[in-house]
């Protein structure tokens, strides 16, 4: 017979093992290594791991592989010749984190090259996280960084064919890059940085320079970045979500799916736009998962560095 006491025993053991974090098996740690996001990444990685390489922190390398794009003109969705927006104006979005949690953005940043570095000047310079607009460039112009005009030649000349097609719809395709470190002692740092959906609508910001959304790191569990269209990474707050699941125990990979997952359950017309996310873990594990097939992220360790071709949706 089941005395109360047996039964009380019984359910307190059922009620323990619901708690109980997942046992995941620990695997070697590889340190350094930074992955970045698209095939441009290779050349952002390059630049990272010179200080990786050097025993350098993992934010300067973040900072350093970021700037990287935004200054290569021929890149026509971060930085310097990104997309305009339908009034023709560039305006830039980026943020920085480091692996105390520490945090800076600019929203909205016009006529400056650097947007990450100038996010990094308000994670440090300032009680704040975020500037935006006029704000972000008042401060970006106090702290030494000087005025240039953004929109090149061939980004004018595609904005002013756009206008001609007098469709009126933003580019759902983006390449964001996202930046993700762990440096020689451990440490993580992410960085992101774009120009935006081309087209888009003045003043109009997604997910890049969002905490959670576009960039999210968490020193004791790993990191994630996010490219493609940002208001459909908003809506989930999606790296922080993968963040979240690879604490829960969940790889890489099989967190950037899910989050993945969410997106195309919840909202109807995935099929018609891109996104893809990007994590690595604290032992230096990496994964990622996109709507659409064609995603590829550059990863650089002390064994070399390659492009890996994600996994997608469809």
């Amino acid at each position: 017979m089941l005395t109360r006491r047996d039964l009380l025993k019984t359910v307190g053991i059922a009620s323990t093992a619901t708690i109980l974090p997942r046992v995941v098996q620990a695997s070697p740690i590889v340190k350094p290594i930074v992955v970045s996001t698209w095939n441009f990444g290779m050349a952002a990685n390059a630049a990272a791991w010179k200080i990786l390489a050097s025993g350098g922190r993992a934010l300067d390398a973040v900072e350093a592989g970021a700037r990287v794009p935004e200054a290569d003109p021929n890149i026509q969705s971060v930085g310097l010749g990104g997309y305009p927006d339908r009034d023709g104006i560039v305006s830039l979005d980026a943020c920085i984190i480091d692996e105390k949690g520490n945090c800076g953005a600019v929203l909205a940043l016009e006529n400056i090259v650097h947007a990450v570095s100038v996010a990094r000047r308000v994670m440090e310079h300032t009680p704040h996280v975020m500037l935006a607009g006029p704000g972000a460039l008042q401060f970006a112009l106090s702290e030494g960084f000087t005025k240039e005009n953004l929109l090149t030649e061939a980004s004018r000349k595609a904005w002013e064919k756009w206008k001609e097609d007098n469709h009126y719809k933003p580019l759902d395709w983006h390449d964001t890059i996202g930046i993700l470190a762990i440096d020689e002692a451990g440490n993580l740092s992410g960085a992101c940085t774009t120009s935006g959906l081309g087209w888009k609508y003045h003043g109009r910001v997604g997910d890049s320079p969002i905490i959670g959304a576009g960039l999210f790191v968490d020193n004791e569990i790993g990191g994630a970045c996010a490219t493609g269209k940002g208001e459909a990474v908003v809506k989930i707050v999606g790296t922080h979500l993968i963040v979240e699941l690879m604490r829960q125990g969940a790889s890489p990979g099989e967190a950037c799916k899910e989050a993945v997952s969410r997106i195309a359950k919840k909202q109807p017309d995935h099929k018609e736009f891109q996104v893809a996310f990007l994590a690595l873990n604290k032992n230096g594990e990496s994964g990622s998962y996109a709507i659409q097939q064609g995603f590829q992220f550059a990863k650089t360790t002390a064994g070399g560095s390659g492009l890996v071709r994600g996994s997608s949706l469809y």
